[in-house]
């Protein structure tokens, strides 16, 4: 049977395991006889740790990459694998000592994070496994407006908001908002430095009126829209359209997250594309910051081959998973080809030579995947901006029994980083992103709508295809300048993420 080889085998770890980082001397009390009198000293019971905390650290020191960067996953003096380890009592008891130091699930869980927010600035816990669970579906709260806030000038401390997009049946949308919109007030209230956070960001439920900016000059216009927000499923596929450039057809796609749930209407845009003739394809991922890795491989079986011959990416993983891995299921097993089909849905194939990306410094993860691992392949071009340069991808864990069930003592999951990921060809670890081909970026003041000909970021690479080899920069305003402070995105912590979707059930034996 044909094995997808995209994700890596999930070891849903029951609580028992190991270890730690210091060993001390248990302490003693005198064993009182039943007169009364002292007869020697027996010693104190050291308390097993906590289940969450247990499972925080088992988790963390199987899968996690850079375990061995990391003392208290690395220490082999706490890797106590069996009960029937000569140190086993001894390894347990100071595994315990250490665990039971926290309170904080969460503290200890960064506690064991390797150069936290500099190196790995993306493994993350949460209390609540529905919280992960929402946003790999691509569920959040939201107004369904995408939004970047910016000073309006060099001497102000006023802030602006500026409308990138509008997600399909939202608050933000059914309140008339759209691209290129600017708003400068919140419930009446001009935003500035001191207080976007508390009037715009940590709020649901909020009034924003808009302004227009010329030479630095906001003019009110006097619109308004009551926003409240609500549960959405972002659908990533925001957009398509065919072009007629000299006589080829050309499609465009704005996609905006390798969210799985679309997986099939992923391919059936690419249908229509295949339908129609598409000779050139260009991908717009200025706003797509990732998302699954097994999308990934489909998109690129879409736009280049299904031959599944071919080798796509290869993964990485720590020195406990790789024997682990080479042993059960063979070295093959960390190479991910190209596929030829979505579950037992056929993938619809362009098998094209040209592809064209559009990015920004938001082209994150799984876009950068898509990019890397066609470029051995295919005419690449990219327009736009340096990418994010994320080329490693995390794994949800949630604590699961011997029987194979969630426990029911906790909620608690974890994302850690697992894996990074190489093209055919060994490139990885870029750490300053995917540079572009052409440069070229957004003009904030005047953000024509996305899909039209004109749209600053379209229009350059629509020039290059119809033959102006010289990049095409968009129009100056009196934005271009403007300092940037926040954008919505960033109010998830997922933003960045590429994640392995769990394909295997692995369990490591007591």
């Amino acid at each position: 049977m044909k094995r997808n080889k995209a994700g890596i085998l999930v070891l849903w770890l029951t609580v028992f395991l190991f270890t730690f980082t210091q060993c001390r001397k248990e302490a003693v009390l005198p064993i009182i006889n039943d007169s009364g009198s002292t007869s020697g000293t027996r010693p104190v019971p050291i308390p097993d740790a906590s289940e969450v905390n247990t499972f925080v650290w088992s988790g963390m020191h199987d899968y996690y990459l850079w375990n061995d960067n990391v003392p208290n996953l690395s220490n082999t003096y706490y890797q106590m694998l069996t009960s029937a380890s000569a140190n086993y009592q001894r390894n347990k008891d100071s595994l315990n000592v250490f665990l039971n130091k926290y309170s904080d699930p969460g503290k200890l869980f960064n506690d064991l994070l390797y150069q936290h927010n500099t190196v790995d600035k993306w493994s993350f816990i949460v209390s609540d496994y529905t919280i992960i669970d929402n946003w790999i579906a691509g569920i959040s709260k939201t107004i369904g407006c995408d939004y970047q806030l910016y000073y309006l000038n060099s001497t102000s401390s006023d802030i602006i908001g500026v409308v990138r997009y509008v997600l399909k049946g939202s608050p933000a949308e059914l309140a008339g908002i759209q691209r290129g919109d600017i708003f400068n007030k919140v419930d009446g209230v001009q935003l500035t430095a001191d207080n976007y956070t508390a009037n715009l960001i940590n709020k649901d439920s909020f009034t924003l009126s808009f302004a227009t900016v010329v030479s630095g000059v906001l003019t009110p216009t006097g619109k308004t829209a009551s926003l409240t927000a609500v549960q959405l499923q972002e659908d990533p596929v925001f957009l398509n359209k065919i072009f007629t450039i000299n006589g080829n057809k050309v499609g465009y796609l704005v996609y905006n997250g390798f969210t799985s749930d679309f997986d099939l209407e992923l391919n059936n845009v690419f249908q229509q594309f295949k339908s129609a003739g598409v000779s050139k394809l260009i991908i717009d991922l200025r706003y797509n910051g990732g998302g699954s890795v097994q999308t990934a491989i489909y998109l690129a079986s879409m736009i280049y081959s299904t031959n599944t011959s071919k080798l796509f990416t290869k993964s990485v993983y720590n020195n406990i998973l790789t024997p682990y891995i080479t042993s059960t299921y063979g070295a093959s097993y960390f190479n991910s080809n190209f596929t030829d089909k979505i579950g037992s849905t056929p993938i619809n194939s362009l098998n094209l030579s040209d592809v064209y990306f559009i990015v920004s410094k938001e082209t994150a993860s799984a876009s950068e995947l898509l990019i890397n691992g066609l470029k051995p392949y295919m005419n690449v071009k990219s327009f736009g901006t340096n990418t994010y340069g994320k080329y490693v991808a995390s794994l949800t864990l949630k604590d699961y029994d011997s029987n194979n069930n969630l426990v029911t003592t906790h909620k608690y999951a974890m994302q850690p980083i697992v894996a990074k990921y190489a093209n055919s060809l060994g490139v990885s670890d870029f750490v300053n992103g995917l540079a572009p081909d052409f440069a070229a970026k957004e003009d904030i003041g005047n953000l024509l709508p996305l899909g039209d000909e004109n749209e600053a970021l379209l229009k350059a690479v629509l020039d290059y295809i119809n033959g102006l080899k010289t990049q095409r920069i968009a129009n100056v305003s009196s934005l271009a300048n403007s300092k940037y402070i926040f954008g919505s995105k960033e109010q998830s912590r997922f933003s960045h993420d590429m994640y392995i979707e769990p394909q295997k059930l692995v369990k490591r034996t007591k």
